[in-house]
């Protein structure tokens, strides 16, 4: 299970949820399912959803014998249609709900999905490979300035107008078509020369990388949107929790719970968000960026 993909803060999380034996619980975002094993080991019964296949394959071979003994019920979708997905499956009123925002593991390591900064593949990057627009597509077809928006709103790039500026001088010569030659062109407007180790390619490609992989799927309008619909379905002193890797997503779950909290729909149970220790940190590099935060409905 583990070469599949480590869960961050996965005991930390599981613990504030305080799953309940008995209790349905939903994971929404399945991934590699470290979170639904945890639920699924203390007596949880879990409706696991993600709009990955490829993840959903993974469960569905793992947990054979929880799902024909309907501990666990998986579906193909998006967390935007939590409420319709969870009342279709009978999850009207739940004990927990937990969200992992973060890329799988599985998904960075598979270059052809063109995720990681790291791995030579195509411009890809969608969860779900049904969605018609790759990263690809919007290197290529978008106009400087809503490319700099781009990576300046939903990347942090400080670099936004430099690398707009060389994409668009690039793709006149020829499509931007490889992680590759997106890297390539970040690196000159960096005014890096030579061969690029990985320490730099992460340095300079992670928030463009980033921003892309947000633009394609929709990421920060689909956490909007889910997070007032899991409060419906929570039941009395339900939990939500969430696990999310980088400030923008962090921002929205913050101030999404302290309206919440303002509306008297229940409280903030993680005062400051929970953090990896060195330990996990240690064990998986990936886990220094996350915070989780937790709410309870009253």
């Amino acid at each position: 299970m583990n070469n599949f993909h480590t869960s961050v803060l996965l005991k930390e999380a599981i613990d504030l949820l305080q799953v309940k034996k008995g209790g349905k619980y939903i994971d929404a975002t399945l991934g590699g399912g470290g979170h639904t094993k945890e639920i699924l080991s203390r007596g949880g019964i879990v409706l696991g959803i993600d709009v990955d296949e490829e993840a959903l394959d993974c469960v569905e071979k793992n947990f054979k014998f929880q799902i024909l003994n309907f501990k666990l019920t998986l579906v193909k979708g998006n967390f935007r249609d939590l409420e319709k997905i969870a009342r279709s499956n009978n999850f009207n009123k739940v004990s927990g709900i937990i969200f992992d925002l973060g890329v799988s593991s599985f998904q960075i390591e598979d270059g052809k999905r063109g995720f990681s900064f790291l791995k030579g593949g195509p411009l890809d990057m969608r969860m779900d490979k049904s969605l018609g627009v790759k990263a690809g597509d919007l290197i290529n077809i978008l106009p400087k300035g809503e490319l700099y928006e781009i990576f300046t709103k939903l990347g942090e790039e400080h670099r936004a107008r430099a690398i707009s500026d060389g994409i668009v001088s690039a793709r006149r010569i020829a499509p931007i078509k490889t992680t590759g030659d997106l890297l390539s062109v970040i690196s000159k407007a960096y005014g890096i020369k030579g061969e690029l180790t990985d320490f730099t390619r992460a340095n300079i490609g992670k928030r463009v990388f980033q921003a892309l992989r947000i633009a394609v799927n929709d990421e920060l309008e689909s956490i909007k949107e889910a997070l007032p619909k899991s409060l419906g379905l929570l039941q009395k002193e339900g939990r939500v929790a969430v696990i999310s890797f980088h400030s923008l997503e962090d921002r929205i779950v913050k101030q999404s719970f302290i309206d919440f909290e303002k509306r008297n729909m229940g409280e903030i149970i993680t005062k400051k968000p929970i953090v990896a220790g060195e330990e996990e940190i240690k064990t998986n590099p990936r886990s220094r960026s996350a915070k989780l935060r937790v709410f309870a409905r009253n």
